[in-house]
């Protein structure tokens, strides 16, 4: 595969061959021109790279390679709703990036009319996919995606605890390609639904999964650049791995544990920090693992410090570990909803959260997080699809059962005047609704 580097390219040139981004994540295929807007966004997010087996080009190809791509494209859709930043979006105190402006990593149909300029052959039609087929097609595609990023956190926990390796390096890539995955497809990461066993180890690879993909969500609504995005999943990926020295047992009963048992299980931040420093890992990924149990108030865990003295990257872990104990079944508890963790969330019961985070996550999520069913004032039923960056408390929604004249779903933008939200639909109701509609319920 021949590299290319970023500073070189030119707009509105082709490649004979696609493009991608760190030799994994489609960048472009060989029928779409380079962009002022692509190279800019390339720069920005400090990629200095591409690759293609082919070379810059005149984006002339053969119909057997068009023919060829349309019939092993998986159809998708890849849009989603989506909001320009404005005032009501979180901005933190961390080098910030223009996170709309980076469009990587979509596979784009060649249109038919580009299909017909190019070869000057009629159109070739193609049987219409409604929506609601795209929807399902495009969740299938993340939740496989998903599902291997969860398996090789998996692979690293079991390769730590057979034989004491970690590869920090491939870590890196894995999550800088995990970024962009969800920078991508975040109102369907979202909605991947956990369930699991809690009886055995995997709680943990399913815990830092969810957590980490909670913390790379708030690190975008923060405007964090890819390389602090890099560290903080890294840490969040691995800010659980000393607990692989504790026995289970401690951390998966329901039982009050005794005062011995307790502190040996507070001391995982510690192990966690030993490990990482013992793989040279960055100092910044190591504070974080350290202090995620810290609170603002300094009523955390192991060196009760507050406020300020604790690292950014553990604020958000430590905001994102609660969320997602909270949502998550365990083998002594059932999972809560989504709305009732946040609202938890927010409560901030002696402001053991910081408020910028919380905020953070808020924006991210909306108060009714993506993926939950409401009840509407209008008396209708919808399903939460996407975020509302003006207003965290009138998310996007999908009515359910209901599609326009066109055919398509119904999707509207709550409000608090005319069709606002009412309730969030409880377990029973969800399942009624999911069993009336067909849905299938995403889960790990």
């Amino acid at each position: 595969m021949n590299s290319y580097n970023v500073s070189e390219l030119k707009e509105n040139t082709f490649f004979t061959a696609d493009v991608v981004l760190d030799k994994t994540f489609l960048l472009l295929n060989n029928t779409i021109p380079l962009t002022a807007d692509l190279i800019k966004a390339l720069n920005d997010w400090e990629f200095t790279q591409v690759y293609s087996d082919g070379s810059i080009g005149t984006g002339v190809i053969k119909e057997t390679q068009i023919t060829e791509m349309f019939s092993n494209e998986i159809e998708v859709d890849n849009s989603s709703t989506t909001h320009k930043p404005n005032s009501g979006e979180v901005i933190g105190d961390s080098e910030t990036v223009d996170i709309g402006s980076f469009g990587v990593a979509q596979s784009s149909p060649v249109s038919e009319s580009v299909k017909q300029a190019i070869l000057g052959t009629p159109p070739v039609r193609k049987p219409e996919i409604s929506a609601a087929e795209n929807e399902q097609k495009r969740m299938a595609v993340v939740q496989t995606v998903y599902n291997e990023y969860l398996n090789y956190i998996n692979r690293v926990y079991t390769r730590y605890a057979t034989h004491k390796e970690l590869d920090l390096e491939e870590m890196a890539r894995k999550v800088r390609d995990l970024c962009v995955f969800i920078k991508d497809n975040r109102r369907y990461v979202l909605r991947v639904e956990p369930d699991l066993n809690a009886n055995n180890r995997n709680f943990l690879v399913s815990h830092s999964m969810r957590a980490t993909v909670y913390a790379i969500t708030i690190g975008l609504q923060l405007r964090m650049p890819l390389t602090k995005l890099e560290e903080l999943g890294t840490a969040c990926i691995l800010h659980e791995i000393g607990m692989l020295r504790i026995p289970p047992q401690l951390y998966l009963t329901d039982r009050p544990l005794a005062t011995t048992e307790k502190n040996q299980l507070n001391t995982h931040p510690i192990i966690s920090y030993t490990i990482l420093k013992g793989f040279n890992a960055p100092l910044n990924v190591c504070l974080a693992v350290l202090e995620h149990h810290e609170k603002e108030n300094g009523t955390g865990y192991p060196r009760h410090i507050s406020g300020s003295q604790i690292s950014l990257y553990a604020k958000i872990i430590s905001v994102v570990c609660s969320f997602e104990a909270i949502t998550a079944p365990r083998s002594y508890k059932a999972a809560a909803g989504s709305f009732e963790a946040m609202v938890e969330m927010l409560k901030n019961s002696g402001q053991q959260y910081d408020g910028t985070v919380i905020k953070a996550l808020l924006y991210s999520l909306s108060l009714f997080p993506i993926g939950s069913y409401v009840y509407l004032s209008d008396e209708r039923i919808g399903r939460v699809i996407d975020v509302n960056p003006e207003n965290p408390k009138n998310p996007i929604v999908q009515i359910v059962g209901e599609k326009s004249k066109s055919g398509e779903p119904t999707v509207i933008e709550t409000n608090e005047t005319t069709i606002r939200i009412l309730r969030v639909l409880n377990k029973e109701e969800t399942a009624d609704i999911i069993k009336a509609t067909g849905e299938t319920k995403t889960s790990e």
